[in-house]
């Protein structure tokens, strides 16, 4: 796996608009993510990855996932299967859409 850092894009509005109608007081990572914002960004990954091969997925958003997954001590597929069901952990790790 290689790395091409991007920029980390921001969160889509349909998803930011069906989270903050979930939650309208916030949750912890609606506020994590407010308060914060994205506190990874690939370059910091950089070293760790080779000049050739096939795309990695997004370091930042690996180690968002990483820290709701320490939050809630999850196994690996409940952090999974947590992203992807839930809107308000989509938009702390700047999932686009509404549905998994």
């Amino acid at each position: 796996m290689c790395l091409h850092p991007e920029e980390i894009p921001p969160i889509p509005d349909e998803t930011v608009r069906v989270a903050k109608a979930a939650f309208p007081k916030g949750n912890l990572y609606m506020r994590l993510r407010d308060e914060l914002g994205v506190f990874y960004k690939d370059e910091d990954f950089a070293s760790l990855y080779p000049q050739r091969g096939q795309p990695a997925q997004a370091p930042w958003r690996l180690a968002m996932i990483l820290v709701m997954q320490y939050l809630e001590n999850l196994s690996d597929r409940q952090a999974t299967l947590a992203v992807q069901g839930r809107i308000e952990r989509r938009c702390f790790c700047a999932f686009g859409g509404c549905r998994p």
